[in-house]
Parts: structure tokens; sequence; C-alpha cells
């Protein structure tokens, strides 16, 4: 399958067990899914704006981003991503283990596209990534990534 057929993902985590259990819940999605990972909001601006190492990269079409993320949290990564004429359309799911009402608030209020909380038990985990993959990357109509020149 050529890159215009497979969806980008970055997932924006930085706990190592859940970045592990996220990429094996997607290993068996039946669409060509390339995953990026980054373990903080700097890295996380980074990788979308193109930046560094991250420089000739795709867009990613979908962002899993956790809240609590060292040296840019993810509210602040979701804020400048609306503010950014470039970067406002990728949807972004918050995947948190916060279930309190004013995270989910909050991260609506920055025009976060869906909030998922993490389950705690692996089965549950696991269907919940599937569902999000499901939805936002083989039910929804995402907008089209801009060919970037490498």
């Amino acid at each position: 399958m050529n890159e215009s057929h497979s969806k980008v993902l970055l997932l924006v985590e930085d706990n190592p067990l859940d970045a592990h259990m996220t990429e094996h819940a997607l290993m068996d999605c039946q669409i060509n899914l390339n995953i990026h990972v980054v373990t903080d909001g700097i890295e996380a601006m980074n990788f979308l704006r193109g930046v560094g190492k991250y420089a000739g990269l795709p867009r990613p079409d979908l962002v899993l981003l956790d809240l609590n993320l060292p040296g840019k949290d993810g509210r602040t990564v979701l804020s400048e991503m609306k503010a950014d004429a470039d970067l406002r359309r990728i949807p972004v799911v918050i995947l948190s283990t916060s279930q309190a009402p004013e995270d989910v608030i909050k991260a609506y209020d920055l025009h976060a596209n869906s909030y998922v909380s993490k389950p705690v038990e692996l089965d549950l985990f696991t269907a919940a990534i599937k569902s999000i993959q499901q939805f936002w990357l083989s039910t929804a109509l995402l907008p089209t990534r801009p060919h970037q020149t490498v």
C-alpha cells in the first residue's frame, strides 16, 4: 500500500506501558497505519511542525494525546494545535486516566475532538483503542493531509 493510502497516527504518551499497550491494540487493525510515539508535549509540537528530527515526516491524520505530560502538558499542546491554522484540523482524541469533570470540560473547551478515559483492565483498554481506531481511521472522513516535500 502506498503512502497516500496509509494513515499516520501520532501517539503522545509519556507512560511506556500505556504506549506499548496502545501500539499493540492497533497492530491488528485492518488499515495500513504508521504510528509515531513521542513522550512529551515539546516533542509533540516539534513533530506536528516538522521541526528538527521530525522534518519531512508526514503530518498525522489523528493525534492521541495524554493530558499529563512532561515539558509541555497535553492541554497546552491541544491549545497550541487548535490555535494554529496549519494544525487545527487534525483530530485530537484525549486519552487520559483522568475522569475529572474539569479535565473533560477543559479539553472540550480547547476543541478536543473526543475524550476517552483509559480503562485500567487490559481487555477494556484494548477495546477502547480499537473503537478509536475504527471510528477515526476507518469510518470518519478526515481532512486531506497536505503534500510535504522532503
